[in-house]
C-alpha cells in the first residue's frame, strides 16, 4: 500500500537542493534529523542545546554536528558560548519519559529531593537531567555534586540554607569542563577542594583580616593564589608591598604583585627576597666617578697652562 505526503499548514522549513543531496549521499539518520531542528529555530540556536528537544545524549548530538561539519552544513563559531548558554530545554513530557523508564534516575531525584528538603518541580528536575543526560554526568557523580553545593552554602551562610537548582547546575558545569566525571575524580576534587578551604583562615591572617571569613570575590583571589603555589607567608609579603604603595590592602594590585612573582618563578619568601630586589645602581656611579676624574685632569691640565 503506497502513502502520499501531508501538506500541514505549519510554519514552512525549507532545504536546498545542495543540502539535500549531501544529506542522502552520507546516509546518516541523526545528521539529517539534527539538520532539521536547526532549520526548524533558523540557526539561532547552539546545535548541542537541541538535546532536549530530540532526546538525544550529549555523545549522539555531538556526533551528528561533527556530520554537519564534514557536510559544510554548519560552521564552527571562532568563540563558542559557555555551555550554560547551551542548556537544552526539557519539557514536561521528557522529564516523565526519563523518570518512568529510568530507576537509577528516579533515585537521584528522591535522593536530591531529601538532600535539598523540598519536593523537586519539573524544571528542577529539568536541571538534573540536563547534567546527567547532556553533560553525561553519572548519577553518583551528581549526587555529590550537590552534596558538595548543599555544604558550601550551609558552610557560608549558616545551617538550613540550601543551594538553587541554578547554583547545582553552574557548579556541574565547572565540574564538567575539569573533567570530573567519575566518583574517584570527584573524591579527589573535593578532598583538595577541603584542603584549600582548611587554609583560608591563614591566608586571611596574613593579611591582617583577623577571623573574618572571605566573601566570594576575595576567596576567588585566595583560591587562586593557593593555586599558584603561595603559601601564606609569601602572600603576607605582597600585603606589606601592597600597603606601602597603596596606604591600604587593595585586593587587585596584591594579586598584581603575586602574579608577577608566579611568572617569575618566585613562591617561597626566600625565593621573593632573592629574586625581587631592586636592579643594582652601581654602574651609574661609576660612570659618576669617571666624569670627575676626567675632570679633575682638565683642571689640573688647565691650571698647568697645557
Amino acid at each position: 500500500m503506497g502513502s502520499i505526503l501531508i501538506h500541514t499548514q505549519d510554519e514552512s522549513v525549507t532545504l536546498t537542493a545542495q543540502a539535500v543531496r549531501r544529506l542522502l549521499e552520507k546516509g546518516d539518520g541523526d545528521a539529517a534529523l539534527l539538520y532539521l531542528a536547526l532549520l526548524r529555530h533558523h540557526g539561532t540556536v547552539q546545535p548541542r542545546s537541541l538535546a532536549g528537544e530530540l532526546r538525544w545524549d550529549r555523545l549522539r548530538i555531538e556526533t551528528a554536528e561533527s556530520t554537519l561539519r564534514e557536510l559544510g552544513l554548519v560552521a564552527p563559531l571562532e568563540t563558542p558560548p559557555a555551555p550554560a548558554d547551551e542548556r537544552p530545554v526539557y519539557q514536561r513530557a521528557d522529564v516523565a519519559e526519563r523518570l518512568e523508564r529510568s530507576d537509577e534516575f528516579r533515585t537521584l531525584t528522591a535522593e536530591v529531593e531529601k538532600k535539598l528538603g523540598k519536593r523537586l518541580t519539573t524544571p528542577d528536575v529539568g536541571v538534573l537531567l540536563g547534567l546527567n543526560d547532556y553533560l553525561g554526568l553519572p548519577a553518583d557523580v551528581i549526587y555529590l555534586l550537590v552534596c558538595h553545593c548543599a555544604e558550601r552554602v550551609e558552610r557560608r551562610y549558616g545551617p538550613g540554607r540550601r543551594p538553587g537548582m541554578k547554583q547545582i547546575e553552574k557548579e556541574g558545569y565547572a565540574w564538567a569542563r575539569m573533567g570530573i566525571d567519575t566518583q574517584a575524580a570527584a573524591a579527589d576534587y573535593l578532598k583538595k577542594y577541603a584542603q584549600r578551604q582548611g587554609m583560608l583562615p591563614a591566608y586571611m591572617r596574613a593579611l591582617q583580616m583577623g577571623e573574618r571569613k572571605p566573601s566570594p570575590s576575595e576567596e576567588k583571589y585566595l583560591n587562586a593564589w593557593q593555586e599558584m603555589g603561595f603559601q601564606p607567608e609569601a602572600v603576607a609579603l605582597a600585603y606589606d608591598k601592597t600597603v606601602l604603595k597603596c596606604h591600604e590592602m587593595r585586593w587587585p594590585y596584591c594579586n598584581g604583585i603575586l602574579k608577577r612573582w608566579h611568572e617569575a618563578g618566585l613562591h617561597t619568601p626566600e625565593e621573593i627576597q632573592q629574586g625581587d630586589r631592586p636592579q643594582s645602581r652601581r654602574e651609574p656611579a661609576a660612570s659618576a666617578g669617571e666624569d670627575k676624574s676626567w675632570m679633575r685632569k682638565y683642571i689640573q691640565q688647565r691650571d698647568k697652562g697645557v
